[in-house]
């Protein structure tokens, strides 16, 4: 086996994710082998520091033999069982341990395979509450500027990033969209803090004028992922909270891509103390290797549906693979490794060193923002530095450093003109000054004789 037959075998079968399979002429897929630690190894025994985490999954790198062992260890004994009417140890410990450190408050678990599901489920979930305690003009959401939450309709719906959903306007729900707090554009010398309160007044205006119509505010706390990793302030979110309360509307946190010690605390909830009323977790929930999503939800939405069964109030959602004994070993695998490890005050030094190998970056004079949340960091690429305009977007610069940084063997895959780092957990101080300068020079190629 090498890399270029299983690229051709590639081609003429499968479609893939998120691509213009047209590109894939001039620059195949790459085939992996066998994954180890931060590193993926193809075919030819070429790696690739995964700098991505494999589309923001893996937090303890690639083959852990702890998460290895676990699922192996599930293996000899269930791999699937009907969740509807059936339950399984891996499943209520894993519950016990979600309800146990995620915000206070949060008492019952909905799971699903994927990050949209568990949106589906939340954006359900919210309405029927409203449904079943016959406030029937509640029919709508609130969502920010900017936002994404998957790309499933209900998802897509209240997500704002015209890329993914401008074709399938006609199909999807119209959400009431605010301003984001990104603190991109704020002004000069503002702090992020004096920003987001700012930005906050036209979330007030909205959940005043609607409120009697609206279900639930959706926003993705503390980062706008795959709204070209856009940040903002904790303060916004302690403001939402109390609004969301006095308005009477359910707040539902996207913690898919930002859960998981991300942003530097476990839930990034945390960092402005708030409990939200549904809470939807996935992608590093298992690790990185296997689908596994939830929803987790407050006991007052949880009794809304609790009656007897003539009064047509259950929650009538499912997924064929809900609760899957294999996905949930690998969830505890993962939560003990969080436990054992230390590993929030050990991503801390991470943090810190990420900053420091970036921060010449920030007066490049194509880049116009160097900006970091925990684990995450993004740079911006402009045409402009001092005006901030952006390249035309036919021009795929950020293609042009994505291209430039598998030739050093690195996995960088933009957001457009925006390089980010969000590594596994395990990667090394030594590892991210290489991505540093693949970046650094994978910028100065994409930018050379502007």
């Amino acid at each position: 086996m090498d890399n270029d037959s299983l690229a051709q075998r590639d081609r003429r079968v499968l479609w893939h994710p998120c691509t213009q399979m047209r590109d894939h002429e001039t620059l195949p897929p790459i085939p992996i082998r066998c994954g180890q630690g931060v590193w993926l190894e193809d075919f030819n025994g070429k790696r690739y520091l995964d700098a991505i985490s494999s589309w923001w999954v893996n937090l303890f790198g690639h083959a852990n033999p702890r998460i290895n062992a676990a699922i192996q260890n599930q293996l000899q004994n269930l791999e699937h069982v009907i969740l509807a009417g059936f339950t399984h140890e891996p499943v209520v410990r894993l519950s016990e341990r979600l309800i146990e450190i995620a915000p206070r408050g949060l008492a019952h678990c909905f799971y699903a395979s994927d990050g949209s599901a568990a949106l589906e489920i939340a954006l359900k979930m919210s309405f029927h509450y409203w449904q079943n305690r016959g406030e029937k003009k509640r029919t709508r959401f609130i969502n920010l500027a900017n936002s994404y939450h998957g790309e499933t309709l209900g998802a897509l719906s209240v997500g704002d990033v015209a890329l993914y959903k401008e074709t399938y306007k006609p199909l999807l729900l119209e959400p009431i969209a605010v301003k984001s707090p990104d603190c991109y554009h704020r002004e000069s010398g503002e702090s992020w803090a004096d920003y987001s309160t700012r930005t906050f007044a036209d979330m007030e205006r909205a959940l005043e004028q609607y409120a009697g119509e609206v279900c639930a505010v959706v926003v993705e706390p503390l980062v706008q992922c795959a709204g070209s990793m856009r940040m903002y302030d904790p303060v916004y979110l302690k403001l939402l909270r109390q609004a969301c309360d006095k308005y009477r509307v359910h707040l539902i946190a996207d913690e898919i891509a930002v859960g998981f010690g991300r942003t530097g605390t476990m839930f990034a909830c945390e960092q402005a103390g708030i409990t939200p009323d549904l809470l939807c977790l996935g992608k590093g929930l298992t690790g990185g290797y296997l689908p596994l999503s939830a929803c987790l939800t407050t006991d007052e939405i949880y009794q809304a549906f609790y009656a007897e069964y003539n009064a047509r109030k259950a929650f009538l959602h499912s997924h064929s693979y809900t609760g899957n004994p294999l996905a949930c070993s690998a969830a505890l695998a993962t939560l003990d490794i969080f436990r054992d490890d230390d590993v929030l005050n050990r991503n801390r030094k991470l943090v810190t060193h990420m900053a420091r190998a970036t921060a010449a970056l920030a007066e490049h004079p194509h880049v116009a923002e160097v900006r970091q949340t925990g684990m995450i960091l993004a740079m911006e690429m402009v045409k402009d530095r001092k005006t901030r305009e952006p390249f035309p977007w036919q021009e795929r610069r950020g293609l042009a450093v994505y291209r430039h940084a598998l030739e050093q063997g690195a996995l960088l895959r933009p957001l457009g003109d925006v390089i980010y780092f969000m590594p596994p957990y395990v990667i090394t101080s030594e590892e991210i000054d290489f991505l540093a300068q693949v970046a650094r020079e994978g910028i100065e190629a994409a930018t050379r004789g502007d």
